[in-house]
């Protein structure tokens, strides 16, 4: 079984010694000079933040290292704000931002020295240029000086949007966490509640600057790894688990529908998406009519099946969810993990053999992090707050 101790050795091996975190290869080996990315480097670092909760030995420092690459690295701008997207990608993106509130509110909570600084900056740079109180949810992207906005709208980087705001409530606590989760419960709304109820639980990905969704978007480039065209299986897991999170979050000030939503979007994801194709695993997207368009098997849309379905089980008390998370697991171990790295393997073909269509190595800790935590439940705050 994938341990999460060598999970957290394999992570450790993306750190920059010069600051930050890069990319990792199929060996579990850092890809030298490729650039940085700010995703990567946010995510390691909340996942360093994470294992520090459990006072793993090493996680603190791992955690400042990250810290201290995002505020006074080549990612951070020091002259007009915000984190550029890579360190050869100016442009300042809302998943980008997400991800570093993300590394502030989890840095936060487990005490680590520079988070409430990060936190309160990226906070501030979210709610100054991403957050759309009018629509209730974010943007997407501005130029490096903030001069010009995208006309582009994602699902996407509003569901990080909302980890991110859910966790930075848990973290800062007072008059700013009833504020946040509202933002979170706005956002919710409009996508889940809204466009994904509206549509048989198939989940809109893509909008213009009016909030119109564009169905057709990337329907040349279905296979891109952050807008992919059609409905994204992985994502609806991850709605239904952020849905389950929300509404612990607000306790009995929560909206029936989350739960029901929740359940909507599980069952929709599960039912049509496990072996679309006739082959064991779910597909990475599918069309508007459930067919399979990328059948390539993702390794985050694996860990968020069996995440959601391990906090569905854990709310509702129903044993077949836990029966599910355990055979999606089951299956990952017999498919994606990776005995050479402690990692698992991020693309497979949908034979089982490691495909590189849209992901190249094994450069990210998060999702499998996540999932592990999730089984047992062992910390508190962003992670565990579904459960509670």
């Amino acid at each position: 079984m994938t341990d999460l101790d060598r999970l957290l050795t394999a992570a450790a091996r993306a750190r920059v010694p010069e600051g930050g975190f890069g990319y990792l290869g199929a060996d579990g080996a850092l890809v030298p000079d490729r650039p940085q990315q700010t995703w990567i480097v946010a995510r390691m670092t909340h996942v360093f933040a994470l294992a520090h909760l459990l006072d793993r030995p090493g996680a603190e420092e791992l955690a400042r290292h990250g810290l201290t690459a995002l505020r006074e690295g080549p990612l951070h701008d020091g002259t007009d704000g915000g984190w550029r997207a890579a360190e050869d990608d100016d442009t300042k993106s809302a998943y980008v931002h997400a991800f570093a509130v993300l590394a502030g509110a989890t840095s936060t909570a487990a005490g680590v020295d520079g988070g409430p600084a990060l936190l309160d900056e990226a906070l501030a740079v979210w709610d100054r240029h991403f957050w759309d109180d009018d629509a209730g949810l974010a943007v997407e992207e501005w130029t490096a000086d903030w001069s010009r906005l995208s006309d582009y709208r994602g699902a996407n980087a509003n569901m990080h949007g909302v980890e991110a705001t859910l966790a930075a409530a848990d973290a800062l606590g007072g008059a700013e966490a009833p504020r946040l989760r509202q933002h979170a419960l706005r956002s919710t709304e409009r996508i889940v509640h809204g466009w994904a109820r509206e549509r048989d639980w198939r989940l809109p990905e893509h909008y213009d600057a009016a909030w119109t969704p564009l169905p057709e978007h990337n329907r040349d480039r279905p296979a891109d790894p952050f807008r992919p065209y059609g409905v994204t299986v992985g994502h609806q897991f991850e709605w239904s688990r952020l849905c389950l999170h929300l509404r612990a979050a607000l306790g009995d000030g929560a909206p029936a529908w989350l739960l029901d939503d929740a359940v909507g979007l599980f069952e929709a994801a599960a039912g049509r998406g496990w072996a679309a194709d006739g082959q064991p695993g779910f597909p990475y997207t599918l069309d508007w009519d459930d067919r399979p368009v990328v059948t390539a098997r993702m390794h985050w849309v694996l860990c968020e099946a069996v995440a959601a379905a391990t906090v569905l089980g854990a709310v509702t008390g129903e044993d077949r969810y836990a029966d599910l998370a355990a055979a999606w697991r089951a299956h990952g171990e017999e498919r994606f993990a990776d005995p050479a790295t402690g990692n698992w393997h991020h693309e497979l073909t949908p034979s089982g053999e490691v495909a590189t269509g849209t992901w190249a190595g094994q450069p990210d800790a998060y999702h499998l992090a996540q999932m592990l935590l999730l089984e047992g439940a062992p910390v508190r705050g962003s992670v565990a707050a579904a459960l509670r």
